[in-house]
């Protein structure tokens, strides 16, 4: 009778858990809810920065388009890579603000799979860009000669449309993947919007080889392409080093110091959040790297490019101040 009635009970505990996975239809975002005297500041300050994050990457890509001293590769990269900023923040900055203006912090799990996808495939798009930027910056500097002939609108083209769709089959993959899990063990997500590591947290059982395969997926979109851009910059910085003049290395560093401060900002913030072990990730640290390469480097990277390049102050000149 004893042993009955704890087969019942035993029955019992894998059929809740089996209701558990099956009726888990949507998570909850977590976001900044467990900062509720800051939630009308959080919404101010995010708006602010949505609008500033849209505003400077769509006047670069007005004046690269419209100026014609900036009809050059790299400027072209730069109206591509401005355009993927305002794709990337995009995809997460609006659910933040509907989140906090509706005070609804469920996202049903379609929904949720989307962003994730959606958010893999332009982080990949971005890696991919930033090595063919410094592949134009390497081409210009240590092959000047042919840099017109090698750096053809066609060329520019394929470089272009390749980063944009190159990492499409492999995060729709991974994103598939992931979404393929049950989730038991809860449906909030600690974070404020849906990556990886959170979610994988939220899994049944072992999730080693989701993991490792998530590293695998890395090592192939972000350190691959982070390996051509520091070959490009050794080979740019040897080349500069042997100018004769000093002005000549002063010049020919800064057409290039803008995008490595960006390659710096992305990367060293993007790599500390996916290659740490499971063990090193907490909440807190999560949401403030995440921060920082989502949505500050963005914010940035338009006042860089701009606060740093002659030509393009010039041309926002000729924009703002023509008759």
């Amino acid at each position: 009778m004893i042993y009955y009635l704890y087969m019942i009970k035993e029955e019992e505990k894998i059929l809740n858990a089996i209701e558990n996975v099956s009726t888990v239809m949507q998570f909850v975002l977590i976001g900044f809810s467990d900062l509720p005297n800051l939630q009308g500041f959080i919404l101010a300050v995010f708006s602010a920065v949505y609008i500033i994050i849209l505003t400077g990457n769509f006047l670069i890509i007005l004046i690269t388009s419209m100026d014609p001293a900036l009809q050059k590769p790299l400027y072209f990269f730069l109206a591509n890579f401005s355009s993927l900023e305002i794709c990337y923040v995009s995809v997460i900055v609006p659910r933040i603000l509907f989140n906090i203006e509706m005070q609804d912090l469920r996202i049903s799990v379609m929904s949720c799979a989307t962003q994730l996808c959606f958010f893999l495939i332009f982080g990949t798009t971005e890696c991919v860009l930033l090595a063919v930027m410094s592949y134009d910056r390497y081409v210009a500097i240590c092959n000047p000669l042919h840099y017109i002939l090698i750096m053809s609108p066609t060329k520019c083209t394929q470089l272009a449309v390749g980063s944009w769709l190159g990492g499409i089959p492999i995060q729709i993959g991974q994103a598939c993947q992931i979404f393929d899990l049950h989730f038991c063990n809860s449906n909030k997500i600690e974070h404020f919007f849906c990556d990886i590591p959170p979610i994988l947290k939220l899994a049944c059982g072992d999730t080693s080889v989701h993991e490792l395969s998530v590293y695998v997926v890395v090592m192939v979109v972000a350190a691959l392409p982070f390996i051509l851009v520091l070959t490009s910059y050794i080979k740019i910085i040897a080349t500069i080093l042997r100018l004769p003049t000093a002005k000549g290395r002063a010049k020919a560093f800064s057409t290039c110091s803008s995008h490595l401060l960006v390659v710096v900002l992305f990367y060293g913030s993007a790599t500390v959040t996916y290659l740490r072990p499971k063990s090193m990730h907490s909440p807190g640290s999560d949401k403030l790297l995440s921060l920082f390469y989502t949505i500050v480097t963005p914010m940035l990277n338009p006042l860089i490019y701009s606060l740093r390049n002659k030509k393009v102050i010039a041309a926002l000149k000729r924009l703002f101040l023509k008759e």
